[in-house]
């Protein structure tokens, strides 16, 4: 995995799944970015009052390598402001094109960190898992449920039998029926929503393969899932409903369905048996 460009936006989005201590941790850095410039890792965990294998940990934690790595990456932010940029939000005063221009920027670099932090070898599973299944299902709820029509609407073109459920109570009917033979890919944002778990837990003890859609590592649904394609949230804080996700779920979506229709046209140019050289 390549070493992270950005350093702030990563730590905002892996913030709410951090302990309590890599929060002092993330909090020190983002408060005092250009203090940390000409300190050592020994001097910042002193006045974090952590051990310094702490401090290590989190910036791998990160994606860096090191601290040094870590302080680079900080310092080429620090040069080019983009602190103030990464922590703009919308503003009362702000006029059309304030408030258009921030929406795009946030969504540009949602994108970038995510697929500075994506494990290309989970997407090509899932690939894989969806060529091999004779059903997929989608599943998901509020926002996570247009990302799941949205996906249907795709791969119903596709030549794979495929639906979207994003009314909880079918979830769990429909996923208590799927074979051995299926995909069930679940989409959330947070996956903490106990009925997505619940849906999750119904496909696995069915015997279906899970692919799970999230912004969050650690979470129970996350535990349940054959395949975890994760994303990054930095949503400017102007709504309940996480927009920014939403729209990276989406091109997440339309990556899974062509690298899908690319191999589907592989396996009808020679034997079957060519599908697995793809994969090889």
């Amino acid at each position: 995995m390549e070493q992270p460009q950005q350093c702030f936006t990563r730590i905002q989005s892996f913030y709410p799944e951090l302990s309590e201590t890599e929060k002092k941790v993330a909090d020190y850095i983002l408060q005092f970015p250009e203090k940390i410039m000409h300190q050592t890792i020994t001097q910042v965990s002193e006045d974090i009052g952590v051990a310094t294998s702490t401090v290590f940990r989190f910036c791998q934690r990160m994606g860096f390598k090191g601290y040094q790595a870590m302080k680079i990456v900080l310092a080429s932010e620090v040069a080019l402001p983009i602190r103030e940029m990464v922590q703009e939000k919308i503003q009362e005063h702000d006029n059309e094109r304030a408030v258009t221009e921030k929406i795009f920027n946030t969504s540009i670099r949602t994108f970038k960190d995510t697929i500075q932090m994506m494990d290309f070898s989970l997407i090509k599973k899932a690939v894989k898992a969806i060529l091999q299944a004779e059903r997929v299902e989608f599943y998901g709820i509020g926002g996570s449920g247009i990302v799941a029509l949205d996906a249907h609407h795709k791969f119903i073109g596709s030549g794979i039998t495929t639906v979207a459920y994003t009314d909880p109570y079918l979830q769990l009917r429909a996923a208590s029926q799927l074979t051995e033979k299926d995909v069930a890919v679940i989409i959330s944002d947070s996956g903490a929503n106990t009925d997505t778990v619940q849906v999750c837990e119904a496909a696995k003890e069915a015997g279906a393969k899970t692919i799970v859609i999230t912004n969050l590592t650690k979470s129970s649904l996350n535990k349940k899932a054959d395949v975890l394609l994760r994303t990054v949230s930095n949503g400017v804080e102007m709504r309940s409903e996480d927009v920014f996700s939403r729209i990276v779920q989406l091109s997440l979506i339309d990556a899974l369905y062509t690298n899908v229709i690319k191999g589907k046209k592989e396996m009808g140019q020679g034997p079957m048996g060519r599908i697995k050289k793809l994969f090889e």
